[in-house]
């Protein structure tokens, strides 16, 4: 059974750093061809945060986090990585990993089958 389990959420104040862990189970890491983190605060939608094609090692994200957020993987590990640095009390909210077995569209969240249950981010200013 494919799961895939967040960590690394909290607390933290504005200007400071969060490194958000999804680990995948029930799978080699060739399994995934696409594997992204979004995010959804209350009351609203829930939005593509940054994506990456695990075959070339494409890597996506959305305007708002360009330049303060980095997805990586460790494919040893067969873990995805969401390095968080100068987060805003606007990036609040619940982080949620994703993943595919087929090359979707990073931001389409109906694309991807596979999903986390979410990890918490808090960020006080």
């Amino acid at each position: 059974q494919v799961q895939l389990v967040e960590s690394g959420g909290g607390s933290v104040q504005a200007g400071g750093s969060l490194s958000l862990s999804c680990a995948a189970t029930g799978v080699t890491y060739r399994f995934f061809r696409s594997m992204g983190w979004f995010r959804q605060a209350p009351g609203k939608e829930r939005e593509g945060v940054a994506a990456i094609y695990t075959g070339d090692g494409s890597t996506y994200y959305a305007d708002s986090v360009k330049g303060r957020f980095t997805i990586s993987r460790d494919n040893a590990k067969n873990t995805l990585y969401l390095q968080m640095n100068s987060l805003k009390p606007e990036d609040t909210a619940m982080y949620y990993c994703a993943a595919d077995s087929r090359t979707v569209q990073p931001w389409d969240r109906a694309d991807y089958r596979f999903w986390g249950q979410g990890t918490q981010v808090t960020v006080s200013s």
